[in-house]
């Protein structure tokens, strides 16, 4: 009997013995968001062996009304019981992979995106492996931004109930298999983090995804809400994800080398150097939102400018200072995205960049060590410094020109991506905004 057939009997047989009443089958849309079709546990043995059927023409990005017919095979791996259902009701979530009717991948599936880039990284001897930290904030309701609390960056004081929802988050989490390594408010009032633990890219993804709707779900059983949005508040740091990253081959970090002054192997500079090319072009899918380029301005700790240092946290890459006999742990940390982004399609983009820098041999620039919000932008350019793009819009301009990104996320979900983007700036830039009205009614 296989892995794959011992996971699956193990799920059958703890639906059975927990006596679980309803599995929840999730799976995204392009966008990112989570979907689901509950079965019956009676249901789930069929489930595992032949998918579900499901209408895809009403999924985002996902099918034309004409070819929607579409399955979901359950992953029986991320079987995992859900902590808030009753305990004498339990509910348990898989995670799914998208199929045509026969069988074969659907191409607009961003887990099966994400695989496929993997696959890529596995073909050249790589493991990829990434730790997010997610940023978020506690809100009264979801009609407003009243905060909950006054704390600061690592401020511990009680009495916080955003302290209090975070930790029975990460008691959940950890509940659902998931490791936190890190939780702690962060700098604005309201806002917190919690950092996920190491792990391939494909399990992060799924985490991602799990933890935000548990730290949603334990929000709203308290009464109040949690948002992930980029940017709520005018005048205050945005919540970014920024994301420790890696390759392995087999058990050795290949960005590890000792004989070099930051520690860092060819193959780390290299991949260092596709992510800082490539990082305007990959920035609508690692911080897709209109919103989250209200988060990407100077002086609110969010990078902007195209530069690496291993101490300065106002660029783009930072690389974590090495400590002795921690190889395992040499790293670099692309602040840009958000946590509202689609997980497996950033990953899928952050990688490709990466990999791209591998492949061509791309040359890294020296590090910027020092603060690069305070120089001119004559010194910025005499320096070579770029910038990320200034909104949605120009954002899409580049990547709609990315072979890096179309080949990183298929014909279909790059078109559907696109497209949607498009839409929702359209849809941005005829409104007329308060800020608009309080500015110009009164003298125009």
């Amino acid at each position: 009997m296989d892995e794959k057939e011992k996971t699956r009997d193990y799920v059958l047989k703890t639906v059975k013995d927990r006596d679980v009443r309803l599995i929840s089958l999730w799976f995204t849309d392009i966008l990112g968001f989570l979907k689901g079709i509950d079965i019956n546990p009676r249901e789930l043995e069929r489930a595992l062996a032949d998918g579900v059927g499901f209408d895809g023409s009403s999924i985002e990005g996902f099918a034309r009304i004409d070819e929607s017919d579409m399955l979901v095979i359950p992953d029986p791996a991320t079987f995992q019981i859900l902590p808030w259902s009753q305990s004498q009701h339990p509910v348990a979530r898989m995670f799914c992979d998208v199929l045509m009717p026969g069988g074969q991948p659907f191409e607009g599936d961003p887990r099966y995106v994400l695989k496929r880039n993997l696959k890529r990284a596995s073909d050249l001897g790589y493991t990829f492996k990434v730790g997010p930290e997610l940023e978020y904030f506690y809100f009264q309701n979801a009609e407003g931004t009243h905060i909950l609390d006054d704390g600061g960056y690592f401020d511990l004081t009680p009495p916080d109930i955003g302290s209090d929802l975070r930790m029975e988050t990460t008691l959940a989490l950890e509940e659902m298999g998931i490791n936190v390594e890190y939780t702690h408010h962060e700098a604005a009032t309201s806002q917190h983090e919690i950092d996920l633990h190491y792990d391939d890219a494909l399990t992060i993804a799924d985490n991602i995804m799990t933890c935000r709707l548990v730290i949603k779900e334990v929000a709203q059983k308290h009464g109040v809400y949690a948002t992930f949005m980029p940017k709520p508040i005018l005048g205050v740091n945005g919540s970014g994800m920024h994301v420790h990253q890696s390759l392995f081959k087999g058990s050795r970090n290949a960005f590890f080398d000792e004989n070099d002054p930051y520690y860092l192997s060819k193959v780390a500079k290299r991949y260092i150097a596709g992510l800082l090319k490539h990082a305007p072009e990959i920035s609508s899918v690692v911080s897709q939102w209109l919103n989250s380029y209200k988060r990407l301005v100077p002086g609110y700790e969010a990078p902007v400018y195209l530069s690496w240092a291993r101490r300065n946290r106002s660029d783009m890459i930072r690389v974590p200072e090495y400590q002795v006999g921690r190889e395992d742990s040499t790293r670099i940390e692309f602040r840009v995205p958000d946590p509202a982004c689609n997980p497996y399609l950033a990953f899928s983009v952050m990688l490709a960049a990466g990999l791209d820098g591998i492949e061509q041999e791309y040359e890294l620039v020296d590090p910027v060590e020092e603060n690069v919000f305070e120089m001119s932008s004559e010194e910025r350019e005499r320096r070579g410094i770029g910038t990320l793009p200034m909104n949605l819009s120009a954002a899409i301009g580049l990547t709609e020109k990315s072979q890096v990104v179309r080949r990183a996320l298929g014909d279909h979900v790059f078109d559907s991506f696109i497209k949607n983007k498009k839409i929702e700036w359209d849809q941005y830039r005829i409104q007329v905004t308060e800020y608009e009205l309080k500015k110009y009614l009164p003298i125009l």
